[in-house]
């Protein structure tokens, strides 16, 4: 295998998967982030079989057990009880579920396992590169390199993107989100990610996402629906207004909000729809959603970001030609990020936006199509990411299936009547 000087810039998910993967291929790998202190950004995330199998090839699925929580059942309905949506993970395998996770939790495991930390460059803004001879030139002006190879991922909002001359579509979604950490305390639903829907006008997320390393504390990730354009109005209206609001829609939502008392306490997040062509050019490529941003309704941000790292460093073994290495990285990742690219197009308006009509579609159909023949197996594998194009599926490592299946034994030995 061919040693190579890599760059990459973004300290993210795909930055800190690729900075772990390809250092222990003996790879010189220097890290660029435009943050002075690299940290995790936002709450909370789900982990599905498809990113979980990455982790158990880099070794770190027994500490993500540890400080995940178990999320079997994706359950949604209106406020008035109506079930819009419930899928479990039993109708596609026994021994798979989804792992729910906080930002802070995987960021820490990720930067643990890396060996070489020395090699981040923190307070770096890289603002252009010289795509073919591998230099990067910062904010201020100083020019890094030259390296053999220059990964962008530099998130949804990549400086960077625009180099490869590739981009097919690339704009603000309208919706973003508030999103903060709350105590999990007696919560009921603990495997449970629990969605409850007003139309498409609101949305509310309440997801388990377990511990992280130096705070024992399990937790819920609080997600709450809302045009970009009122996020200002909505700080105006007031903490006490909103928390009115959310008391009305879902009574046992509002009592996790108990220690919310600032509106600083909750995040605001935008989200990208972003589509290439093609996703590198002569030194310089894209991973994660620097080369496939997406709303999150289908919440595959942080899995493909991982399987982006691991596809990468699989076509550096393989082919001693980064060209050949790149365009077959490309290959692979494309088959099965397009379908999740035009579902999360399409659905978003379904679960996000002003459109009535649609929501009430929504509500009457979206639980039967999922009862239908195929329809629900279909679902799931678009839920869980195993789904490779339109017709086929992602095959998971039997090694990382024994482990998840061994797990399931323990929990049982562990729970009382077994």
């Amino acid at each position: 295998m061919k040693q190579r000087s890599i760059a990459i810039v973004g300290y993210g998910t795909a930055g800190q998967a690729l900075s772990v993967l390809l250092s222990r291929d003996n790879h010189k790998v220097h890290v660029f982030e435009r943050a002075p202190t690299p940290g995790p950004v936002g709450a909370g995330f789900l982990l599905q079989p498809s990113g979980l199998d990455v982790l158990w090839q880099m070794g770190l699925l027994p500490q993500v057990l540890q400080h995940g929580a178990a999320v079997r059942r994706l359950y949604g309905d209106t406020p008035c009880g109506r079930a819009v949506m419930d899928m479990r993970y039993a109708a596609l395998h026994a021994h798979l579920h989804g792992i729910g996770m906080q930002r802070g939790a995987l960021f820490s495991l990720l930067a643990q396992a890396w060996e070489q930390p020395g090699h981040l460059q923190a307070d770096t803004a890289i603002v252009d590169v010289d795509c073919a001879a591998g230099r990067l030139r910062d904010a201020r002006g100083q020019w890094h390199g030259p390296y053999d190879l220059v990964i962008a991922a530099d998130g949804s909002a990549s400086s960077l993107r625009t180099l490869v001359q590739g981009t097919r579509l690339d704009r603000e979604y309208p919706w973003g989100a508030l999103w903060c950490l709350l105590p999990g305390g007696d919560w009921p639903h603990h495997d449970e990610l629990r969605q409850r829907y007003v139309a498409a006008r609101k949305m509310i997320g309440l997801l388990p996402v377990g511990t992280r390393p130096g705070d024992a504390q399990p937790r819920l990730s609080f997600f709450w629906s809302l045009p970009r354009d009122r996020f200002t109005h909505w700080e105006r209206d007031g903490l006490p207004r909103w928390l009115e609001e959310v008391q009305a829609l879902w009574p046992q939502a509002h009592e996790r909000l108990q220690g919310v008392t600032d509106c600083a306490q909750l995040a605001r997040a935008g989200y990208r729809d972003t589509v290439m062509t093609h996703w590198h050019r002569d030194r310089l490529v894209l991973a994660g959603d620097s080369a496939h941003a997406m709303s999150p309704q289908l919440g595959q941000g942080v899995n493909m970001a991982l399987m982006d790292a691991l596809a990468l460093r699989d076509a550096l073994r393989e082919h001693p030609a980064t060209d050949v290495a790149l365009q077959a990285y490309q290959a692979q990742r494309s088959a099965h990020v397009g379908v999740y690219q035009f579902w999360s197009r399409w659905l978003t308006p379904v679960f996000q936006s002003e459109r009535d009509v649609l929501a009430g579609a929504r509500n009457v159909l979206f639980k039967p199509m999922g009862n239908l023949p195929g329809g629900r197996g279909h679902m799931l594998r678009v839920l869980s990411g195993t789904q490779r194009g339109w017709w086929g599926t992602l095959g998971l490592s039997p090694g990382f299936v024994a482990s998840m299946a061994a797990r399931v034994v323990e929990d049982e030995r562990a729970t009382p009547n077994h």
